[in-house]
């Protein structure tokens, strides 16, 4: 079933009498998430209650760990509405990177800032390994979360680049291990499964790992390291150095990194809604801010910090919100029409390059290299996302 992001999704709803707005909201709002043993999840499940209170809709959390699925559901089954993702996983997708390659390519809009979510790469608190660069004495295992195509650059590729390993070094030195859900990806470490998994320490799974015999320890990321970070942005270039100071107290003071996570819709969802869900964030966030920490990070005054950086386009519902309230200006529209402009060149690339495909016959897989390939000739040229630093 899908749910209507345009007229049919706004015109089934109950009138929001609560907030004063001339809106029907949906009857059904569905929101996708990561799995239940993540921040986002915990977060979402903290403001969901107040909008229902509030408009009258019936708000559903759906945890989806598989990324790809969740992005399948929101741009092409369309059963959910709004999607919490990482930007980095958000901009790899029109990118069709990894598992995304043989994904339909469609494109997205953020809607709001969910957070500034804090990732480290966390090791057992026994471990002999006391900094990233000791991974490549070799003989090391490193937890490859194959459900996010973004945590598998991030380990497979950024990492090694980090401590200064060629691919093929890597591939002698590291034994990459598979994990199906971030829960397993991230418990892995405490279960002696792996030495080294790539985690968000205000994840709840951490906290319980915190907890375990042993507890757990963090490998710090030098900021100081121009060429470590050189290599690792270039597999992942959404990616925001910083020192943690959120989540589990193991990390606190860790120089590590942050991966912001927003709230994403599809390009064409309806315009009243994003500017009235947007409005609803906004005016709303007193009422719900104290439901989780991630809910204090959804104010207004961080997701404006946020699009100081961001080259993801905004949906058009937030833009015209946001410049009512003076918090978007003229220079603000020329970098997210210029957003505009490079999803719709990756996606109107990747569309040729499937068609292509299959005109020849190509099997449409990303493990398939012959497709891969017509995908790459296709895509050559094109500008990946990074963030504006």
């Amino acid at each position: 079933m899908k749910l209507g992001l345009g007229s049919a999704l706004v015109t089934l709803g109950l009138s929001t009498a609560a907030m004063a707005q001339d809106y029907d909201w949906p009857r059904l709002l569905v929101i996708g998430t990561p799995g239940t043993s993540t921040g986002s999840f915990a977060s979402t499940n903290g403001w969901g209650p107040t909008l229902q209170k509030e408009t009258g809709t019936t708000v559903r959390i759906v945890p989806e760990d598989s990324e790809p699925m969740r992005y399948k559901r929101l741009t092409d089954r369309e059963d959910i509405a709004i999607a919490s993702v990482s930007a980095s996983e958000m901009a790899i997708q029109p990118e069709g990177v990894g598992g995304y390659a043989s994904a339909k390519p469609m494109p997205q809009r953020i809607l709001w800032h969910h957070n500034d979510t804090p990732w480290g790469f966390v090791v057992a608190g026994d471990s002999d390994l006391q900094t990233l660069g000791d991974i490549g004495k070799g003989g090391v295992r490193v937890t490859s979360g194959v459900f996010s195509p973004a945590i598998v650059t991030a380990i497979t590729k950024a990492l090694p680049a980090f401590i200064g390993l060629t691919p093929e070094e890597a591939a002698e030195k590291i034994t990459f291990v598979p994990a199906s859900s971030y829960g397993e990806n991230c418990r892995s470490v405490v279960e002696g499964k792996s030495d080294v998994a790539y985690c968000s320490p205000i994840s709840s799974v951490l906290s319980e790992m915190e907890g375990a015999t042993g507890s757990i320890r963090w490998l710090a990321m030098d900021p100081e390291d121009k060429e470590g970070w050189s290599g690792y942005r270039s597999f992942r270039p959404m990616t925001i150095p910083t020192k943690t100071s959120l989540g589990v107290k193991t990390a606190q003071g860790v120089d590590s990194m942050t991966s912001n996570f927003v709230y994403a819709v599809p390009e064409t969802a309806d315009v009243d809604f994003a500017y009235n869900m947007t409005k609803w964030f906004h005016q709303s966030h007193d009422a719900y801010k104290g439901s989780h920490a991630f809910a204090a990070r959804m104010s207004v005054d961080l997701f404006r910090g946020y699009l100081a950086s961001n080259p993801m386009p905004i949906h058009e519902g937030t833009v015209k919100y946001l410049r009512e309230i003076g918090q978007w200006t003229d220079e603000d529209d020329v970098w997210n029409n210029a957003a505009i402009e490079q999803m719709d060149q990756w996606i109107a690339a990747r569309r040729a390059g499937m068609k292509d495909a299959m005109e020849q016959g190509v099997e449409i897989n990303f493990e398939n290299e012959a497709f891969l390939e017509i995908m790459a000739k296709h895509t050559e040229g094109l500008e990946v996302f990074r963030s504006r630093l």
